[in-house]
C-alpha cells in the first residue's frame, strides 16, 4: 500500500553499466549501449547509431545550481551519480527528502533510444531495459512503480510487449514517438489499444521520444528555442489520436503526454474545436461523434512539474487529467524544493484539486493501491 502523500507522475533513472550489456539478448551484446569515458575525461552512455552519448550530467542534475551543473558535467564518471538515481531501494531517501510516497518511472537513455533508427537493435535494447528495471522496482514495490518501453515492432509484437509487461508488474508503456509500421491512427493499431485498455495500461509518450522534438534538431536562433519546440511534438501525437479516431473507436483507452507541460491544453482544446467547426458542420468531423476538445478531456493526461500556468488554469480544462511530477533526477527537477514550489503554486486550489492533481489522479489512471489519500505527506516538517 503506497504511504500517504504526493505522487510523482514522471520520476526518471540513470540506467546503470550494467543496464542493457548484461540483459541484453547475447546477440546484441558487444554492441549493447555502455558508459565509456570520453575525450575529456568525463564519462558518458554511448550509444552505437547515435552522433552524440548521451550526457550522464544531464540525466543526473536534479536539485544542482547551473554553475555547479556545469562544472560537474565536465568530469562527471558513474561512480558521482547518485544512488537514487538508479537504485529502488536508494531512492527512498531522495523522495522522502522530497515529501514523495510514490512515482511513476520512465527510462532517460531509453528516450534517445526511441528514435533509434536500428528497429531490430532498439527492440533489444527496451527488453534488456525492462528487465533490469523490473529488478530495480522490485526493491521498493510499494513506492516505485516503472514503465515498460516497447520498440512496437509490428502491432503483434507490440501486443506481446503489452502482455508481458503487464505479467511483469509495470503500469503502464513508454512509447516511442513514431512507430515502424503506418502511424498510430492507422486501424492496424486498433488491436494494440484494444490490448491496452484490456490490460489497464496507459500508453505514455514522453517529450524527446521523437525526432522532430529532438534537442538536436536544427533551430532558428538562441540554442533555447530548440528546448522550447519540445513540446510541439507531444502535441502532434494528441492531435493525431484525437483526429484520426483513435478514442472514438477505443473511449476507455488513456494516454499520457509526459513533461510536456499542460498550461497550454485549454488553449489547444479551443483552437482544435475552431479548427473542426470551421471545416465541418456543427464540428464534427468525419470519424468523429463529439468535439476534438471532449476527446481529451476523457482520453489525455498531462504531466508537469514547475508549471504554475497548469494550475492557474484547472477551470479551463478536467484537472482530473493533470498530474503533478518531479521529474528526478533530471536537470529540470523540483527536486529538492517540490513541498515549496507546490505550495506556493496550489495555494489558490481547492483541496479537492490539489488532492486529485498531487495523488488521485495518478492513482486512478496507473491503477495504483493509493491507501489514504492525504497528499500533505511532509506539509508539517
Amino acid at each position: 500500500m503506497i504511504p500517504a502523500g504526493i505522487i510523482s507522475s514522471d520520476g526518471h533513472v540513470c540506467e546503470p553499466p550494467n543496464c542493457y550489456v548484461d540483459f541484453i539478448d547475447p546477440k546484441f551484446r558487444d554492441t549493447a549501449p555502455r558508459i565509456l569515458e570520453q575525450p575529456d575525461g568525463s564519462e558518458a552512455f554511448v550509444v552505437p547509431g547515435f552522433k552524440r552519448p548521451v550526457a550522464l550530467g544531464f540525466i543526473d542534475g536534479a536539485g544542482f545550481g547551473v554553475r555547479e551543473r556545469n562544472e560537474r558535467a565536465k568530469t562527471i564518471k558513474f561512480k558521482d551519480i547518485r544512488d537514487g538515481a538508479y537504485g529502488g531501494r536508494a531512492r527512498l531517501s531522495y523522495m522522502d527528502k522530497d515529501g514523495i510516497a510514490a512515482e511513476i518511472i520512465y527510462a532517460s537513455v531509453g528516450m534517445g533510444l526511441c528514435m533509434h533508427r536500428d528497429a531490430e537493435y532498439k527492440d533489444a535494447c527496451m527488453k534488456a531495459y525492462n528487465r533490469w528495471l523490473q529488478a530495480m522496482c522490485s526493491e521498493a514495490p510499494e513506492r516505485v512503480y516503472g514503465l515498460a518501453q516497447t520498440a512496437v515492432l509490428s502491432v503483434d509484437s507490440a501486443i506481446e510487449d503489452f502482455r508481458r509487461a503487464k505479467e511483469m508488474g509495470f503500469v503502464g508503456m513508454m512509447m516511442p514517438g513514431h512507430p515502424i509500421h503506418e502511424d498510430y491512427d492507422h486501424p492496424d493499431y486498433d488491436a494494440l489499444w484494444e490490448c491496452a485498455t484490456d490490460l489497464g495500461l496507459p500508453i505514455c509518450f514522453h517529450i524527446l521520444t521523437s525526432r522532430e522534438g529532438s534537442l538536436a534538431m536544427p533551430h532558428r536562433g538562441h540554442p533555447l528555442n530548440s528546448f522550447l519546440g519540445i513540446i510541439r511534438a507531444v502535441q502532434d501525437v494528441v492531435g493525431l489520436m484525437v483526429l484520426g479516431g483513435v478514442f472514438e473507436r477505443h473511449p476507455k483507452l488513456k494516454m499520457v503526454c509526459a513533461e510536456s507541460d499542460a498550461g497550454w491544453m485549454p488553449h489547444y482544446m479551443y483552437r482544435m474545436d475552431h479548427a473542426a467547426k470551421f471545416n465541418a458542420e456543427n464540428g464534427l468531423i468525419k470519424g468523429l461523434s463529439k468535439l476534438p476538445s471532449e476527446y481529451i478531456k476523457r482520453n489525455v493526461w498531462m504531466t508537469f512539474q514547475d508549471d504554475l500556468t497548469a494550475f492557474n488554469s484547472v477551470n479551463q480544462m478536467p484537472y482530473t487529467q493533470l498530474l503533478w511530477a518531479s521529474d528526478f533526477p533530471h536537470t529540470d527537477s523540483t527536486w529538492p524544493r517540490s513541498q515549496q514550489i507546490i505550495a506556493e503554486q496550489t495555494a489558490h486550489l481547492e483541496e479537492r484539486q490539489r488532492q486529485a492533481i498531487m495523488r488521485g489522479n495518478a492513482a486512478a489512471l496507473f491503477s495504483l493501491p493509493a491507501g489514504n489519500e492525504s497528499w500533505r505527506m511532509h506539509a508539517a516538517s
